[in-house]
């Protein structure tokens, strides 16, 4: 009996963290075309395709006579050319019949063929669950006490700020000044990608714009806005880095003694429970 309420609280706790409706996504059996690929070729590379999304864990996967009945629909054939096996999908949103990309690949056979990169054409237009829902608090530790961000990001694409520090040091002065404030943003979500931005390589799994309205702040922060945010989830969705762009948040007008740059940004995030 313990046993079967500790498996029932690790489903509510997750149902619970994440708080997401995942999109569903049916799998048609793939079809031959032409010669050369066998329909036990199609069928191995249908039963890929789904273990592969499945595991992921961020779409529910149907298959078989489900499939019909998903919100997006794959489509896809498996063909012979030039001794090479090429796959090609179409991904549709079943709703509109809009068609949201085509994938393909090849190899010398299936098994030369990366599932993951394939299927991540398949699905790269499916919307993925937004991580970003919740309260999100950061923290910089100065000389002179923490500045501290706190903001909650809303399903309706709203940003309700309960605390956001803007921060000053000249010489020996120093300031901050607690805002509140209110917000939009933006949410793109993806399997984990590596992509060069500013020569250089960066793992991501989302892309964020934010735009948000303060009061109480620094006059220079009473309108902050910032694009193309690219954000790295841990493994357990509770914190986050901003590992290309930031969101600003005061000056150091001091030097190197009191902080190692003189532009300040908010760049870490955990999860508030």
């Amino acid at each position: 009996m313990k046993k079967a309420i500790f498996v029932v609280f690790l489903v509510v706790f997750a149902l619970s963290a994440y708080g997401q409706r995942l999109a569903t996504v049916g799998i048609m059996p793939f079809e031959v075309s032409g010669t050369g690929p066998s329909a036990a070729d199609a069928a191995a590379l249908t039963t890929s395709v789904i273990s592969e999304l499945s595991s992921w864990g961020i779409m529910t996967v149907l298959s078989g006579a489900q499939a019909a009945d998903a919100e997006y629909l794959v489509n896809g054939k498996i063909a012979r050319q030039n001794n090479q096996i090429v796959l090609s999908a179409t991904t549709t949103e079943k709703s509109s019949g809009r068609n949201l990309n085509n994938s393909s690949a090849q190899g010398a056979n299936l098994n030369a063929i990366p599932m993951e990169t394939f299927c991540a054409q398949i699905s790269e237009n499916i919307p993925f669950p937004n991580y970003l829902l919740g309260r999100w608090r950061s923290t910089i530790d100065m000389v002179d006490g923490p500045v501290t961000c706190i903001m909650e990001f809303l399903s309706n694409r709203t940003v309700r700020v309960q605390q956001f520090d803007t921060w000053e040091h000249d010489g020996t002065n120093s300031l901050k000044y607690q805002a509140i404030g209110t917000g939009t943003y933006t949410y793109a979500g993806y399997l984990r990608r590596t992509v060069t931005l500013g020569g250089r390589q960066i793992e991501t799994d989302a892309t964020v714009g934010i735009n948000l309205t303060l009061e109480d702040a620094f006059p220079k922060y009473e309108e902050v806005s910032v694009g193309g945010l690219r954000v790295l989830f841990d493994s357990s969705k509770t914190s986050f880095e901003l590992v290309y762009g930031a969101i600003p948040c005061g000056q150091n007008l001091s030097g190197p003694s009191v902080y190692p740059s003189k532009d300040v940004y908010y760049t870490k995030f955990s999860k508030v429970q």
